[in-house]
């Protein structure tokens, strides 16, 4: 932009935002309880304001302005008036820059100054700072909403038909020998052929992304020389994050991510945004001045009966006011512009409660779930809850509405202490694989409502998980006190690493058996990026603030046995259709053959009784999924048959014979996966047959013929 004084107009209230219309820019911000706004210009992020114009037109709380002249590249910020008042509830400090919410692109980093805080650093919060963060604090941008997807569109693939990949754009990229060293760690690198040529190698569908809105590092971590690596701390619900752009900052990033969404498609993946619409980066009442608290702190969040305070349900300090109509407005424009120009395929909602919670309760018929489920864009992509958060009453798997899919961490909980031997109830194992129906079939929802995990982004890994009995969290600061305490973890004999062959053998026999029963139980399993191939954090359950080799993918030092297995698991998994049915087990007879759907088998090879699934001290049992009866039909609308499967998990670390089951479920039967034996496929046996099974082993036979 030219030093040169910009003539302004009245401008329209909507849409919110700077949009550019090839002639000029229209801004428009919320700010109901603002006395004054004023747009500050500037030539490039770092410059002084080259010209700041007052708003004088409001409409319904939204005041705008349109200035002729500007276009894609311009650097813009706020100055909002109003009452210094926190203790009730409003914290205007003209002095501070603020970031437009609706900012589709942010120039770059926070560079931490006692001027980003509306009060005195080292007073209270009463206190009145007015000294200009201007300097400080990273730009809005003006972009280009233009691109050109190339009649490219999303893969739309069915739930039940789903493998979600969890991943961190830079943990990903960054040490991958093969894509170029400039663009690792980007976007670019997410939609590079080689990345996606793994991607496809594997077999996965989907990749979930770790937060990409434009995020703040903490001010106590960049003290500390770490950093919010994750990114859970969102000051930007519409940009994507400058430190994952190798394009630059002034609207690159945007088309970078739009690329790397377009490059995904085209292999027939699709995009998942792990988004964070709980709370903002701006903390409690002792954080800083960046956009929403000197815009509007009173009403974009939940303020505590002493307004002074937050409401805190989400342990970062604030909480953001979901039921509260401007802020409603933001979260479903937010969600509709990452699907209608972003295109991404849908999202998986941090602290899902959060956004449920009344004036205290959770309401799954709360407004932001009425409001989603109505709406025509944001209903028709995958929407997937963490379905707690930290307040009272905030676990909430199982009680999310139709539609909603949900990180069902009963799941993740009952395999883990199945495999370590704990003391469990093997119904609720039986449960857990055919998709939970105690959690989501009363409710009219599918198998598919589950999302199956043994491991996320935050906790041990899967190599870590069969390697600690304890966290090892002493790189983040904070004495080891940080992470969770309960890991459902066993390092069988030595805490970590080891030259002891045989603890080595087992936990990597522990691996192959959490992995095939992830892929082999209904519902949609989601894959942890790196534990394909026994990636370790040391021990690091809570890497959050660690950007380096202890969250980065070491893809030289990747395990090729495990990561081949779990190819071989999720093709098993995606050319069977009966290890993914849409619909639930109904345990009945399948007309003409008189054998039922499923049936579960004790190892003398009767079928189990009510009381055996009380027994909390059995370790071991076999199941019977019969191709024949999975009761859907495909696209063309014709009947979906498969192969029969028995299969048989056995967690006690001693083997055992194992009678298979009468000729009425299968005359002769062939052993296609044996986790204490990989590889080994070629052991035919015949009904009623002993076999044994190994302890501490996943067997899976299939029935031979039709």
């Amino acid at each position: 932009m030219s030093s040169k004084t910009k003539r302004a107009y009245p401008g329209q209230p909507y849409p919110l935002g700077a949009t550019w219309d090839g002639k000029g820019v229209n801004f428009a911000l919320f700010a109901g309880n603002a006395k004054g706004v004023e747009l500050c210009l500037f030539d490039a992020p770092g410059d002084e304001a080259a010209q700041c114009i007052p708003l004088t037109e409001q409409s319904r709380q939204v005041w705008h302005v349109y200035v002729p002249g500007l276009g894609p590249g311009q650097c813009y910020g706020y100055r909002v008036d109003g009452p210094y008042e926190p203790e009730n509830g409003h914290r205007y400090n003209r002095n501070k820059l603020l970031i437009d919410p609706y900012a589709k692109a942010i120039s770059g980093r926070i560079d931490w100054h006692d001027s980003l805080f509306g009060y005195e650093p080292g007073k209270d919060d009463l206190s009145f700072n007015a000294s200009d963060s201007a300097r400080f604090i990273p730009k809005s941008v003006v972009v280009d909403q233009n691109y050109d997807w190339e009649g490219v569109a999303g893969p739309r693939i069915p739930y039940h038909q789903t493998i979600i990949y969890e991943a961190h754009v830079k943990g990903l990229t960054q040490l991958h020998p093969d894509i170029p060293e400039e663009i690792r760690g980007s976007y670019s690198a997410i939609g590079h052929p080689v990345m996606i040529k793994y991607l496809k190698s594997i077999g996965i569908t989907a990749i979930e992304l770790m937060p990409v809105h434009q995020f703040i590092n903490d001010r106590h971590l960049i003290e500390q020389g770490l950093s919010n690596y994750w990114g859970y701390n969102t000051i930007g619900f519409f940009a994507p994050d400058t430190r994952y752009s190798s394009s630059g900052t002034l609207g690159g990033q945007v088309k970078e991510f739009k690329d790397m969404v377009k490059a995904l498609h085209k292999a027939g993946i699709e995009v998942i945004l792990d988004v964070v619409y709980n709370h903002t980066a701006e903390g409690n009442h002792m954080g800083p001045t960046l956009s929403f608290k000197g815009i509007d702190n009173s009403e974009y969040y939940r303020l505590a009966d002493d307004k002074r305070y937050y409401m805190d349900y989400t342990g970062t300090g604030n909480t953001l006011n979901a039921h509260f109509p401007s802020v409603l407005r933001l979260m479903m424009d937010s969600l509709r512009y990452w699907v209608s120009e972003m295109h991404v395929d849908g999202f998986r909602f941090d602290l899902a409660s959060t956004l449920a919670r009344g004036l205290n309760e959770v309401n799954m018929l709360g407004s932001f779930f009425s409001v989603i489920h109505q709406d025509p864009v944001i209903s028709q992509v995958k929407l997937i809850a963490e379905p707690w958060d930290i307040g009272e009453g905030g676990y909430q798997v199982g009680n999310f509405p139709q539609g909603w899919a949900e990180w069902n961490g009963k799941y993740r909980d009952c395999i883990r202490d199945y495999w370590r031997g704990e003391e469990s109830m093997l119904g609720e194992f039986a449960s857990r694989f055919t998709g939970s129906p105690d959690l989501y079939q009363d409710d009219d929802r599918s198998p598919t409502a589950s999302v199956n995990f043994i491991t996320a982004h935050d906790g041990f890994t899967l190599h870590d998980l069969v390697s600690y009995n304890e966290k090892h969290n002493e790189a983040n600061g904070e004495d080891n006190r940080d992470g969770e305490d309960h890991n459902r973890s066993c390092n069988y004999g030595v805490e970590g690493e080891t030259d002891d062959e045989r603890i080595n053998d087992l936990r990597i026999q522990q691996k192959r058996n959490f992995l095939a029963t992830l892929f082999l139980s209904q519902g949609v399993p989601m894959l942890v990026a790196g534990d394909e191939f026994g990636r370790t954090q040391g021990g690091n359950n809570n890497a959050y603030c660690q950007d380096n080799e202890i969250s980065w993918l070491d893809w030289k030092g990747a395990d090729q046995d495990l990561l081949q297995y779990t190819r071989t698991l999720i093709q098993m998994r995606k050319s069977h259709p009966v290890f993914c049915r849409r619909k639930w087990f109904q345990g009945q007879a399948i007309k003409g053959s008189g054998v039922e759907d499923i049936a579960w088998f004790l190892p003398e090879g009767d079928e189990m009784q009510e009381h055996n699934w009380k027994e909390d001290f059995a370790k071991s049992l076999a199941v019977f999924l019969n191709g024949k009866g999975i009761r859907s039909v495909d696209t063309e609308g014709k009947r979906i048959t498969d192969d029969s499967f028995y299969v048989i998990f056995n967690a006690h670390h001693e083997g055992l014979q194992y009678k298979l089951p009468v000729s009425h479920y299968g005359a002769e039967w062939q052993i296609v996966l044996d986790t204490s034996e990989p590889g080994k496929s070629d052991r035919d046996y015949k009904a009623s047959d002993m076999v044994e099974v190994g302890g501490r082993t996943v067997m899976v036979l299939k029935a031979k013929g039709k």
